[in-house]
C-alpha cells in the first residue's frame, strides 16, 4: 500500500468550486490507482481580524475543518497571512499549523510521501514536514507558482525548497526549463500533463451548444480569473477589430470592473459578456458554442483551458508562453500569435474564416488523459518511497 499525503492550498472547496479543480480531478485519478491510499490537506490563509471579516474570507467561516469531498478525505486546517509581507511569512506560518494536524493524522495514517501540488507556499512547507516525519516530498510546478512567487520577496524561498525536495514535477517542459533557471537541479524535475475528461469535454456539436445558450455568428471565449495576467483585454481589443464576433468572457475576478468599464467604452456592450463563474462541470456545454478560444495571458505553465477547448473541437489561439508548442503541434489545433490585438484579431479571424475540422482539433487533446496522468504521478511517487 502507497499512503500519499496531497498537501494543496490550491484546491476547491464550497465557496470556490472552480479553484483547483485540476488539483482535484488529478488527486482523484491518485487515489483510484490499485494499492493507492491518499488523503489531502487543503490549508485555507485566513488573515488576522478584522481582516477575517472582508467578504473574500468570511465565506470560510462555513468551510468544514474535515470533510468528504467527493470521494476525497480532505481537512482543511486555517493558517494565518500576514497581508503586506509579500508572501515572506506564509511558509512559517503553514508549517506552525500542520506538524500537529499531520502529527495526529499519522496515528492512523502514516503516509509515506508528500505530495505537494503548488511550489508556494505548499513545497517549501512540504520540505520541512517531510524532514520532519522523515517522508520523501515531491512537489509539482504549475505556473504562477514559479512565474509569480518564484520572483521578488519568496524567490529565494521557491529556489530553496526546488534545490531540497527528493523530487519535482512541472506541467511541461517549458515550466522544467523556467525551474532550471531559477537554479533548480533539472535532472530532479520531471514533466507531467495535465489531463482532460473526454466524457464531460466534448460530447455536444458546436450546434446544439450555440441553441442551448442562444448564439449565433463568429463567436470568441476567453476563458480564465478575470486577472490582469491573463490578457482578457487583448482579447477585448482583438474582437473590437472583428465587427461580427461576440466575445465571452468567462471568469471572475478582481478585474472585472476594469473590463467592463473598458467594453463600454470601445462601445462593445453588444457583443463582448462577461458571464462570470461557469460551473466547470458546465464549461463543456459552454465552449463547443465557440469558434475560437482565445487567450492572451502573459505566463502560463501549460493551461488546462487550452487543452479543454481543443477537446471540444475548439481551436486555440494562444501567445508563444509556456507550454504553448508542446499542445499546438499541429496548426490544425490552433495558433499561435504575438500577445497584441493585432496579432489575436488577425489569428482569430483566420481561423473563423478556415475553420478546422473540430475532429482534428480534438486529435490535438486526445494526449492528455487523466488516466495516464494518473498512471505517471502513481509512478513517480512509487519511486520516491522505494528510493528512501
Amino acid at each position: 500500500m502507497l499512503r500519499v499525503l496531497t498537501l494543496a492550498t490550491l484546491f476547491p472547496d464550497a465557496t470556490r468550486p472552480n479553484f483547483g479543480v485540476f488539483v482535484e480531478r488529478q488527486t482523484l485519478g491518485l487515489s483510484r490507482c490499485a494499492g493507492v491510499e491518499v488523503r489531502v490537506v487543503a490549508p485555507v490563509g485566513i488573515p488576522p481580524w478584522p481582516l477575517s471579516r472582508h467578504a473574500h474570507y468570511a465565506g470560510f467561516a462555513d468551510v468544514p475543518l474535515r470533510e468528504a469531498w467527493h470521494g476525497l478525505s480532505v481537512e482543511r486546517p486555517r493558517f494565518a497571512i500576514m497581508p503586506g509581507t509579500g508572501g515572506r511569512l506564509h511558509v512559517p506560518a503553514l508549517i506552525r499549523r500542520l506538524q500537529p494536524v499531520l502529527s495526529a493524522m499519522r496515528r492512523d495514517f502514516p503516509f509515506d510521501v508528500i505530495d505537494a501540488e503548488f511550489f508556494f507556499p505548499d513545497g517549501p512547507a512540504a520540505v520541512a514536514l517531510g524532514r520532519h516525519f522523515g517522508v520523501p516530498v515531491s512537489i509539482k510546478a504549475r505556473g504562477a507558482d514559479i512565474h509569480l512567487w518564484g520572483q521578488g520577496p519568496t524567490r529565494a524561498q521557491v529556489r530553496r525548497a526546488g534545490q531540497a525536495a527528493d523530487a519535482m514535477l512541472a506541467v511541461s517542459a517549458a515550466m522544467r526549463a523556467d525551474m532550471v533557471a531559477l537554479g533548480i537541479p533539472a535532472e530532479r524535475i520531471a514533466v507531467h500533463h495535465t489531463g482532460v475528461d473526454a466524457a464531460r469535454f466534448g460530447g455536444i456539436g458546436r450546434a446544439e451548444a450555440r441553441a442551448a445558450h442562444g448564439l449565433s455568428g463568429p463567436v470568441v471565449i476567453s476563458l480564465g480569473a478575470l486577472v490582469a495576467r491573463k490578457g482578457h483585454d487583448v482579447v477585448i481589443d482583438a474582437v473590437a477589430m472583428l465587427p461580427d464576433a461576440t466575445l465571452l468572457i468567462v471568469g471572475e475576478g478582481p478585474e472585472r470592473e476594469v473590463l467592463a468599464a473598458r467594453i463600454v467604452a470601445l462601445g462593445l456592450s453588444d457583443r463582448v459578456r462577461l458571464t462570470g463563474a461557469v460551473a466547470h462541470a458546465e464549461l463543456g456545454r459552454l465552449l463547443p458554442a465557440a469558434d475560437v478560444m482565445a487567450l492572451a495571458s502573459a505566463s502560463e505553465g501549460l493551461a488546462n483551458a487550452w487543452v479543454e477547448a481543443m477537446a471540444c473541437g475548439v481551436p486555440i489561439v494562444i501567445p508563444d508562453i509556456g507550454g504553448a508548442r508542446e499542445v499546438l503541434t499541429d496548426p490544425g489545433y490552433g495558433l499561435i500569435a504575438d500577445r497584441t490585438p493585432a496579432a489575436f484579431a488577425e489569428a482569430i479571424g483566420m481561423l473563423i474564416a478556415q475553420p478546422p475540422l473540430p475532429e482534428r482539433v480534438q486529435q490535438g487533446a486526445a494526449r492528455f488523459s487523466w488516466d495516464t496522468n494518473a498512471t505517471a504521478l502513481h509512478a513517480h511517487l512509487a519511486r520516491l518511497v522505494a528510493g528512501r
